[in-house]
């Protein structure tokens, strides 16, 4: 059985390149293709010593610097990779990797962190986060992306399996392809966060700083609350926004070290999450850590935290994204911090470890072969 992963754009170590990692150490024969490589040198662990096989848009003016630029030539790279020596394909895919071109007797699975959101149900806010609501470049962007929505949809049709890491994003995969999918939960590697009993009076975000991440309604909602003290790591394009809204009783320290980021999830009295995620890894790591979370609800957060109304309750959910909405869950949180003991915590966390994906993942591809390859002694016969 000769295997293919392919992959999108690989720039950095982060929750994609996580499943991915994972991907490689289920089948570690097989050749990884990606749309772009640019990792550095000493990131380049998570990848095993593959070398990806990469795209024609490695090559273009500007691409290290700006490949996302690219866009809208993703498509056509990604139906330029020759698979047909291959007998198993596995995309791991948040824009463009399904729609790499399968034969008949060939199995495609794709392992889907999200269909592409800035093209699908989240269009409004990232057209209005760019400033693209209005104007010619806005219809030009639309044009663009409606096509792209065509194209997303029609190359569901070569994919025989889809994996979907969250119920949230296995219902998105319904709604736009009308497709099924099994739900896996991507590898959190829960080893590398410890619990720890003692907490102290802080509470903790922690995130790449841009929009839809909201760290900026958590800033105001502490603000508004000058008996609280809040810590925030973390940088972006929204830091100086983030500063300017920022009290005397909230410290930015800005990006810091896994060791830092660590140490600070293991001590705060409670982990604060404002962002709508496809799954969401740093909620799991905090609960890992024997800390609660204070999230959203909506999105993975749901199926990653056990909210206030669960016999074994790990956080709090809010339900409005608004400064008001995270004050009142970090009252609720306080009346009933009793209840969230960081044993359960790292308990719930468990759930999400990296050997528990690697055992999933690897049992549902080879049923899903074994069906295939029966499947075609049947029409052969």
């Amino acid at each position: 059985m000769k295997v293919a992963v392919i992959a999108e754009w690989l720039s950095t170590y982060a929750g994609s390149e996580r499943v991915l990692e994972q991907m490689i150490a289920c089948f570690p024969e097989a050749d990884v293709f990606a749309v772009v490589d640019y990792v550095p040198e000493l990131e380049r662990g998570f990848l095993q010593g593959k070398v990806p096989k990469v795209s024609f848009i490695q090559q273009l003016p500007l691409a290290r610097e700006h490949f996302r630029h690219y866009l809208p030539l993703m498509p056509l790279a990604v139906e330029q990779f020759d698979l047909s020596g291959y007998d198993l394909i596995l995309s791991n895919s948040h824009a463009v990797a399904k729609g790499v071109i399968a034969g008949p007797d060939q199995l495609h699975i794709a392992y889907v962190n999200s269909p592409m959101r800035y093209a699908w149900d989240l269009q409004p806010q990232y057209l209005r986060e760019a400033g693209l609501e209005r104007g010619v470049k806005s219809w030009l962007v639309k044009w663009f992306l409606h096509g792209l929505r065509s194209w997303d949809q029609h190359t569901s049709n070569g994919v025989d399996v889809f994996l979907a890491n969250s119920r949230f994003i296995a219902r998105r995969i319904w709604r736009v392809y009308r497709r099924e999918a099994e739900v896996l939960y991507p590898p959190v590697d829960v080893s590398n966060f410890s619990l720890h009993e003692a907490k102290e009076g802080f509470y903790l975000t922690a995130s790449r700083m841009v929009p839809y991440k909201r760290i900026d309604l958590i800033v105001e909602a502490f603000r508004a609350m000058p008996d609280k003290t809040l810590v925030v790591i973390g940088d972006g394009p929204e830091m100086a926004k983030i500063r300017a809204k920022a009290g005397p009783n909230v410290t930015l320290m800005g990006y810091q070290s896994f060791n830092v980021l660590l140490d600070y999830l293991q001590r705060a009295k409670a982990f604060v999450f404002a962002a709508e995620e496809d799954f969401g890894i740093l909620p799991v790591e905090a609960q890992a850590c024997g800390t609660p979370v204070i999230a959203f609800g909506k999105g993975g957060a749901l199926e990653t935290v056990r909210g206030q109304t669960d016999d074994r309750p790990t956080g709090v959910f809010f339900t409005d994204q608004t400064s008001t909405a995270i004050q009142a869950a970090v009252s609720l949180f306080e009346e009933m911090q009793d209840r969230l003991s960081p044993a359960q915590c790292r308990e719930n966390a468990l759930r999400f470890s990296t050997e528990r994906f690697n055992r999933e993942y690897h049992a549902l591809v080879m049923a899903a072969w074994e069906a295939f390859r029966c499947q075609g002694s049947i029409r052969r016969g």
